[in-house]
């Protein structure tokens, strides 16, 4: 092997570790035998489960990001590890390359071993207020790398997708246009009747097992129980999100019925999200409807990250990540995502030993 030839190998195995996000902060075991494990990980989606897609604008990529795992700011809506990282986890896997990593890198193959996450921060099945790639759009980087054979079918045969949707779609809605419960609702029927095209399209392409999150208990994040000084949810916002989910609960019925195999599975969010957030007395979490990175100014829900014209910072954070249930207003902690994962591992177990 020449000179540039060992320097290249070299930077590409550097990447490799950068890119895929080695999970040296999600402890344990897998807990998946070896002779059923999927071998390749698909996501899509949105920040719940983006490992560095997201635009490097955003604040995704500045302090205090990243600061609890890997100990900067690589593109995870986190202090740390995201929900996609525990899942790779529960599948023995690495953490799937970004699909934007992968594409600004020249190392090729080795970076495609644990399968490749498409998902940006910000996104819906349509469009959102946050520039970037939609979920259909998301499908078709993946539709590409497949007519490109940079995946093949064989890849496709030991494989699962994880598909997060996390409600930018409504927070759009909700901004964007005189709401109303009647025009939400008519809209929520039409945001879940497009992740069900996306889902199919997801298996049609080849994937055998598709899980699909049920939207979290949106009334309790920090960017609406603020006005209670973070001590209730918005049950108004949450019976929203309960809607979502009788939705998408019954259309994945009724997709596993059309479909061979029942490949279609739910991760629910919301109850993972309730029961960790409502449990007494926790020394974890003290006030986990209050997020660790809080803005300075009421109202300023976005600005942890970011900074005035002088450099001040326009948020203060906890002493302890570990202590906060929520990170930011719309996101958990790394810690948060560790109790979201720990109360669904009974369900992942019995959906990927099945």
């Amino acid at each position: 092997m020449d000179t540039q030839k060992l320097i290249s190998s070299v930077l590409c195995c550097f990447l490799l570790s950068m890119l895929s996000g080695r999970q040296q902060t999600v402890q344990g075991n897998h807990h998946i035998p070896s002779n059923i494990r999927p071998l390749k990980l698909f996501i899509f989606g949105d920040s719940y489960v983006d490992t560095g897609n997201t635009n490097k604008t955003q604040v995704a990529w500045k302090y205090p990001y990243g600061i609890t795992f890997p100990g900067k700011a690589v593109g995870r809506f986190s202090d740390g590890c995201v929900l996609s990282d525990y899942i790779a986890k529960f599948l023995g896997l690495e953490s799937s390359i970004p699909y934007e990593g992968w594409k600004s890198s020249s190392c090729g193959i080795p970076l495609l071993k644990y399968g490749m996450n498409f998902a940006y921060g910000g996104t819906g099945v349509f469009d959102t207020v946050t520039p970037g790639p939609k979920m259909t759009v998301q499908i078709d980087y993946f539709e590409q790398l497949l007519k490109d054979n940079v995946f093949t079918a064989k890849d496709l045969e030991s494989s699962v997708s994880l598909v997060s949707l996390a409600g930018n779609d409504y927070f759009t809605y909700l901004t964007t246009n005189v709401a109303s419960a009647e025009g939400l609702q008519s809209f929520i029927t039409t945001v879940v009747n497009q992740l069900a095209i996306n889902l199919k399209r997801i298996h049609g392409l080849g994937v055998k097992k598709i899980a699909v999150t049920f939207i979290e208990p949106f009334g309790c994040l920090p960017i609406f129980t603020g006005t209670s000084s973070f001590r209730q949810c918005n049950e108004t916002y949450n019976s929203f999100a309960s809607f979502h989910n009788l939705l998408l609960n019954q259309t994945v019925e009724k997709l596993n019925k059309e479909t061979k195999d029942s490949p279609f599975f739910i991760i629910d969010l919301y109850a993972s999200f309730r029961s960790t957030i409502k449990k007494k007395g926790s020394i974890k979490f003290e006030n986990p409807l209050k997020p660790c990175c809080l803005p300075t100014v009421s109202g300023d829900y976005l600005a942890c990250g970011r900074v005035d014209e002088n450099g001040a910072k326009l948020y203060t954070l906890c002493e302890n990540p570990k202590s906060g249930f929520f990170w930011d207003s719309f996101h958990p902690s790394q810690e948060g995502w560790r109790a979201v994962y720990s109360a669904l591992q009974a369900t992942l177990e019995q959906y990927f030993l099945h």
